[in-house]
């Protein structure tokens, strides 16, 4: 996919894999601050981490080294592929490529790193940094001073724990707004005028929307609720401690989503789902939809004159923050050729790798540059939800956030089908996380 009128018309083979992958957080392994293995954990000998005084230096790779990369199969594969000849021919080190999907690798990695037979380089998702950590498995990214300075916010954070990064970023994904443009005369930038927009179009009788989401999951509703000020764990989601998830301002966003209920989407909770979207928006009965890269092919496949933009800001001025997956490489922590590894896991991550990644599956790169870069900037679908991915906030990758999910979306079920009281609400859902994490570290 080289030539830019084309870039839109496959990204979401790829993109889709991408977030479905991150999925609604259901992979967080346990953290722990620990990255280095003990030493009846194997034989091989973990390296020192490189001084960040020396980050713009061509590092010493081992004269002997080669090295194994696990990357997921199709375009990831070819990508990986492509990288890793391009690598060799510089470096001189041979590169050998296999597929182990990025839900499998942490796992995989386990026994197989230990055992000195895990895969020099790996790709994972970022919220399984927490138990790779926890288990020593893997090395703290040896340029991470050029790395924060270089990648969006979210990428970092997302690939980083207790304030030290790991990952070398390859992808960023996360949701934005659909509008059906034979409906949409104006793009709305504010919520405001979205809602007047859809009040005009919606007719219940007549099955027609102005406006859809899915109001029962978390993974969306984060972005109103930390749009207001609200969050899930304090200090960048990393204190399990300090749980912001009924303060005033999450209180603000369910009263924000009770208005939506009242004035734009009169049905249940439970009744809104991704199939009647699509359906609705294919047939020219939606405007809005707030949904992922996942939907695009549907959409394409069915000719629907759509675009994609970011999220319209919120009545005090502010951008919804999304929630947003990070796909990122990791050098194993018993590799014997940890120089060379970093220097692959860098070297993939590149402008011109990460271009390349683009153009070869259509994923979103968390390069600052290139957000900038014209073919990626003339792609509307794309630019979308870049726009959207530079405010976004990545799913927090500690073990506490499992029992989030499930005490969340129950919580803005009844906030909406009931038109309970947010504060009440959200305090009795709060409780029951905290106890669930109380329960969880016994």
């Amino acid at each position: 996919m080289k030539m830019r009128q084309v870039v839109s018309a496959v990204i979401v083979f790829v993109l889709v894999t991408a977030i479905a992958a991150c999925g609604n957080g259901n992979n967080n392994e346990p953290s722990q601050t620990t990255n280095t293995p003990s030493a009846n954990q194997g034989n091989e000998t973990v390296p020192e981490q490189p001084d960040d005084t020396a980050v713009n230096t061509e590092p010493e790779l081992e004269k002997d080294a080669k090295l194994i990369v696990w990357d997921n199969g199709g375009s990831d594969e070819t990508w990986a592929k492509a990288v890793a000849e391009e690598f060799t021919k510089k470096y001189n080190i041979p590169v050998e490529v296999q597929v182990v999907s990025q839900g499998d690798a942490p796992t995989k990695l386990q026994t197989d790193g230990p055992a000195g037979l895990g895969a020099d380089v790996f790709l994972a998702p970022h919220d399984k940094i927490g138990g790779l950590v926890a288990a020593g498995l893997i090395l703290e990214n040896f340029y991470a001073e050029e790395y924060k300075s270089e990648f969006m916010e979210a990428a970092i954070t997302g690939t980083s724990m207790n304030g030290v990064l790991y990952g070398y970023p390859t992808a960023i994904d996360t949701y934005a707004l659909f509008y059906n443009k034979d409906l949409v005369k104006q793009v709305p930038t504010t919520m405001d005028e979205l809602i007047e927009q859809a009040k005009a179009f919606t007719d219940k009788s007549k099955e027609k929307y102005g406006f859809m989401m899915q109001v029962n999951d978390f993974f969306f509703l984060y972005g109103f609720l930390g749009g207001y000020d609200g969050y899930v764990f304090g200090d960048k989601n990393t204190n399990k401690d300090d749980i912001g998830l009924n303060n005033e301002g999450a209180v603000k966003a369910g009263e924000f989503m009770q208005k939506l209920h009242k004035e734009v989407l009169p049905l249940k909770s439970g009744d809104i789902n991704f199939s009647l979207k699509e359906s609705l928006f294919i047939n020219n009965n939606l405007m809005f939809d707030i949904n992922g890269p996942w939907a695009v092919a549907g959409l394409q496949e069915a000719k629907v004159n759509f675009g994609v933009a970011p999220l319209p800001k919120l009545d005090n001025g502010k951008a919804p923050t999304s929630f947003s997956g990070v796909r990122a490489y990791y050098v194993n922590s018993y590799t014997k050729y940890p120089e060379a590894a970093a220097a692959y896991a860098k070297f993939a991550t590149s402008e011109e790798m990460l271009m390349k990644k683009f153009e070869i599956s259509g994923q979103l790169p968390p390069r600052i540059s290139l957000m900038e870069n014209e073919v990626i900037k003339s792609n509307e679908i794309i630019k979308g939800f870049l726009d959207q991915a530079a405010v976004s906030v990545p799913m927090p990758n500690i073990s506490e956030m499992t029992p989030v999910w499930e005490a969340m979306g129950n919580a803005f079920a009844v906030i909406w089908d009931d038109n309970a009281d947010p504060k009440t609400v959200l305090d009795k859902a709060v409780n029951q996380i905290k106890e669930a994490i109380s329960l969880q570290n016994q």
